[in-house]
């Protein structure tokens, strides 16, 4: 096995960082890092952090995330998801490091009537898609080893995201209304870290590259909701929790232009993922499989 003297993990208090700890201290030290303790608008603060822990192994989840809030946020937005990779980068070569970076769909317009592959041309459509792909291009023009991993729809058992979201509406209302005609893959974020840790098990500098990882199928965001009402109302039989207000055939797809939101979002975030499972022998969890395992965790069910 691989064993890397020092890893650092930046944004620990995000999903995908929240994941990782776990799962990295399997390959060295982690040393994590949250918000306050690197401030990833600081250029300077960035470049001292990773000269001073002089780590050989650096994995940033850390992002900008909150997508429409970017439209009116751009500067920030870019500090951190385009500008901020690119000081990684440039401090991982001069340590001779491994950079492991997160990119997202949104990085492509959505046009395209089958799933993505890496070399397929990016357009993205909003603030966010175009800062993410900025970091990507900064990583590749620093010509560090790296590999960048294209994710969609992640949501965990830990944080804010779609998963909690859709349980808490379903307890608070009667009917759901969730957008119907954006194709994707809904992503855990366990599933994120566990192929991240089995790709470094197999790394070697030829790898370094662009890889698109999410959990195999595909759904709408309608279908993923229909899917956590349908195993949380399995798992509340089973378990005694608390009842869902809306029942299965209360949940009503609806089309993007019903719910209008300030970014503009890809109607098809499908990625291929079959570069990623070829070169480093992965099998990666259908998304059904992986949400029912989300949702017997016992951090999930605790809180």
């Amino acid at each position: 096995m691989p064993r890397f003297e020092t890893i650092l993990l930046t944004g620990i208090n995000g999903q995908v960082g929240h994941a990782l700890q776990s799962k990295l201290a399997t390959l060295g030290n982690v040393i994590g890092l949250d918000r306050s303790q690197l401030d990833l608008t600081d250029t300077s603060a960035i470049r001292r952090c990773i000269q001073q822990i002089k780590p050989d192994l650096i994995v940033n989840p850390a992002a900008y995330t909150a997508v429409d809030k970017a439209e009116s946020e751009p500067e920030l937005a870019m500090a951190i998801n385009g500008v901020a990779p690119g000081i990684i980068a440039e401090e991982a070569k001069k340590l001779g490091a491994l950079l492991i970076h997160f990119s997202t769909d949104y990085v492509f317009d959505g046009a395209k009537a089958t799933p993505y592959v890496e070399t397929d041309i990016t357009n993205p459509l909003s603030v966010y898609g175009k800062t993410k792909l900025a970091g990507e291009e900064a990583i590749r023009a620093a010509d560090t080893p790296h590999m960048i991993f294209r994710t969609s729809w992640v949501y965990g058992s830990y944080g804010k995201n779609f998963l909690r979201t859709i349980l808490r509406l379903a307890m608070e209302r009667d009917s759901l209304r969730i957008v119907g005609d954006q194709m994707g893959a809904p992503t855990s974020s366990t599933s994120i870290a566990e192929t991240t840790v089995a790709s470094l098990l197999n790394w070697h500098k030829d790898k370094s590259g662009t890889y698109h990882l999410t959990n195999s199928g595909d759904t709408s965001w309608y279908g993923f909701a229909q899917a956590i009402i349908e195993q949380y109302s399995f798992l509340q039989k089973l378990n005694g929790w608390s009842a869902l207000r809306t029942a299965i055939e209360h949940v009503e797809a609806i089309s993007t232009a019903d719910y209008p939101t300030p970014a503009h979002r890809p109607a098809n975030s499908r990625m291929d993922c079959s570069k990623l499972s070829q070169i480093f022998d992965i099998e990666l969890e259908d998304w059904r499989s992986a949400l029912v395992g989300v949702m017997q965790t016992p951090e999930f069910i605790t809180g």
